[in-house]
């Protein structure tokens, strides 16, 4: 029996190139799979991560599916989707959905509850200390420390810039961790207030007029523009897609930047992030420390909200339940959502949803200025 064909396509296949490092990649994008399925963790981020992590680690010698465009040859499928990414162009787009769907009036009824989103960012400035004492230089330290804001679209605009090669150990560790809110926020809560503080009901928020949800917008793009330009990218967007859904005369924009422009970028944004999670890549032992420092940012942001808030009920007449606090971190609404059910844990009636959603919009605004901030410095 001649064995030549087959020894020569078996030397074409992926079985020729494949590694125990391929095979342990395909395991943890299959994990991720998993556990979006089974534990309803954050779906439509994890399963695209992970489809794109097992697409990235069949060997790609073989696939062709990550090379670049060489010799008048087309490059591969994923090399062009990840262009959107490395690029800049697919956060700002996820900000203009995330804009497009969001409710700033609870910040506006409230304009105090600016400073909890803001207090929560220490955690991102508090980490990029660490991070390069730890010995990451200045730019990786940066990106690793947005991970605090648990703000994927954030994380990944300003490690595409400043540390590409860390890119997707980055965008994992901060989408895993909001996908975890569920799990970090209640302990980190309630270990930190007291049982008369998470009683506290908040009074009931005023009414916004149309004119002021037109106005904020607007105001807060200049604002923020002239103060951080580096942050327009992402504060404009984000201000743009609210613009559209408040102005009450384009509700058809607003609906295909929070459905159809969000819901497709999404896709190709984790696919992105995905099939940068190469084998050769990922598996380092510099990924063991990102994830643990995206941990502590994680903490320090909700922890720095709480006792913020805690500080600004001595001087305040109208107490604040320092649950709100932690929402301060950019995962809209969850974080929000877990800070109203801490709180109707120990009183069912007690409702600060709208409450937390405050801080929570004011720390989309705050992550995309940090960002904004290293960009323009470093």
């Amino acid at each position: 029996m001649d064995l030549s064909n087959f020894v020569a396509f078996f030397a074409n296949s992926g079985f020729a190139y494949f590694t125990w490092q391929h095979l342990l990649m395909i395991a943890i994008g299959s994990v991720l799979i998993y556990i979006a399925i089974v534990k309803h963790a954050e779906p439509l981020l994890l399963i695209p991560i992970g489809f794109g992590i097992i697409l990235a680690n069949i060997p790609p010698e073989v696939t062709g599916i990550l090379n670049p465009p060489m010799d008048g040859q087309v490059g591969g499928l994923l090399w062009y989707i990840q262009r959107g990414m490395f690029l800049g162009i697919y956060p700002p787009l996820i900000f203009l959905g995330i804009g497009a769907l969001t409710d700033f009036s609870y910040l506006i009824a409230d304009p105090r509850l600016i400073f909890l989103g803001a207090a929560a960012q220490v955690g991102i400035f508090g980490t990029f200390i660490v991070a390069n004492m730890m010995g990451f230089d200045i730019h990786s330290a940066a990106s690793i420390a947005i991970i605090g804001g648990a703000d994927g679209p954030t994380s990944i605009y300003l490690a595409s810039r400043f540390s590409p090669d860390l890119l997707a150990i980055i965008a994992i560790a901060a989408y895993s961790y909001i996908a975890l809110i569920p799990i970090l926020q209640p302990p980190v809560s309630k270990l930190l207030t007291t049982k008369e503080e998470r009683l506290i009901r908040m009074k009931k928020m005023r009414h916004v007029t149309q004119k002021e949800k037109i106005i904020f917008p607007i105001a807060t793009t200049i604002v923020v523009a002239l103060l951080v330009p580096k942050a327009i990218s992402l504060v404009g967007m984000l201000m743009l897609g609210n613009l559209l859904k408040e102005s009450g005369v384009t509700k058809r924009l607003a609906e295909a930047a929070s459905r159809y422009i969000l819901d497709s970028v999404t896709i190709l944004l984790m696919l992105s992030v995905g099939s940068t999670a190469r084998a050769d890549v990922f598996l380092k032992p510099t990924s063991l420390k990102i994830f643990l420092l995206g941990a502590v940012a994680f903490i320090i942001a909700m922890m720095s909200g709480i006792f913020f808030a805690k500080l600004m009920n001595l001087f305040t007449k109208d107490k604040i339940n320092p649950l709100i606090g932690a929402a301060g971190v950019s995962a809209v609404p969850d974080s929000a959502r877990v800070a109203q059910t801490v709180a109707q844990s120990e009183d069912p009636g007690n409702f600060i949803l709208m409450h937390a959603m405050g801080p929570n919009v004011a720390g989309v605004i705050g992550s995309a200025v940090a960002a904004g901030v290293f960009l323009s410095i470093l």
